[in-house]
Order: C-alpha cells, then sequence, then structure tokens
C-alpha cells in the first residue's frame, strides 16, 4: 500500500512537471527577456527530420479574450513581425502596432448577450523547425497560440492553357 501511494505521488510529480519543462530549449538562452508591458511566450516543436520538415508549417496566432456582441466580425490591428536576434542569427516574433479592435458595424438584436471571444490579429505563417524555439513577444495579457499545418502527401499536375 506505501510503496503503490509512493509510486503514485511520483506519477503526479512527473506529470505536472512536465509542462515545466516544455519550454526548455538549449537554444532559448540567447533570447532576452521580455521588455516591460510585454511578455515572452516560447514553442518547443516536436522534432522532425529535416527533410521531413519541409511537409510541415506553424501558423502563429496571437489574441486575447474580449467581450462581443457574437454577431459582429471582430479582430486586433496588431501584426506578428520577424525580427533578428543580434549576433546570433535566430529570428524570434514580435506583436507590434495599435492593439485596437476592429469591427464590423452589423446592429445585432436588441437584447443579444455579449460573449467571451478569442479575438486575434492576423496569423503568421511560418516554416517548421524542430531545432530552435519559436520565441513570441507579445503585450500583456495577450496569449499565444499555435497550430501545425501538414502538406498533402499527394499532389496533382497543372493543366497547361
Amino acid at each position: 500500500m506505501r510503496n503503490t501511494l509512493l509510486q503514485v505521488l511520483i506519477l503526479g510529480l512527473v506529470v505536472l512537471s512536465v509542462p515545466a519543462f516544455g519550454a526548455q530549449h538549449p537554444e532559448l538562452k540567447a533570447f532576452p527577456a521580455a521588455k516591460e508591458g510585454m511578455e515572452r511566450f516560447v514553442i518547443v516543436l516536436s522534432h522532425k527530420e529535416r527533410g521531413e520538415e519541409d511537409a510541415f508549417q506553424v501558423e502563429i496566432i496571437v489574441g486575447k479574450d474580449t467581450l462581443t456582441d457574437g454577431v459582429n466580425l471582430v479582430g486586433l490591428a496588431n501584426t506578428i513581425e520577424a525580427r533578428s536576434l543580434e549576433g546570433w542569427g535566430y529570428t524570434y516574433y514580435e506583436v507590434t502596432g495599435s492593439s485596437e479592435t476592429l469591427s464590423t458595424l452589423m446592429a445585432p438584436p436588441e437584447g443579444t448577450p455579449q460573449v467571451k471571444t478569442f479575438v486575434t490579429a492576423a496569423p503568421l505563417h511560418i516554416a517548421y523547425n524542430s531545432r530552435l524555439p519559436i520565441v513570441v513577444y507579445a503585450p500583456t495579457g495577450y496569449e499565444v497560440r499555435y497550430r501545425i499545418w501538414e502538406a498533402s502527401k499527394v499532389t496533382k499536375k497543372a493543366e497547361k492553357g
């Protein structure tokens, strides 16, 4: 009984510690801490062989939860810009520009309740590179999400015209 309890505790600690190690990468030390008013987000991709990575892309999505009317299309005016890390040749990404909310102007029906929505800036697609972390600096209060895109193995021949 005592060994079982000890094993459960150890397993729990291992499971809880995995996210903490997820943002660790040997090359991360090259990237500076976030400036005041910004936060640093780190994406560590699953390892893939060099030839295999060409079939993948990473979509970086930045945004924040905002109350909306649930009817209008809403977005942020920010952009995600690639920057070069001086002296290293690495690329990092910075969310720049106005954090204004852009919206269509349709009138929602009277009494429509507000809904919490993840409102985003225009996403950025980058090449998949599992050898380096993806580092994104975003304003405090923002969230960084990502999605992995995979190319189809099937190619189609274009018609001459």
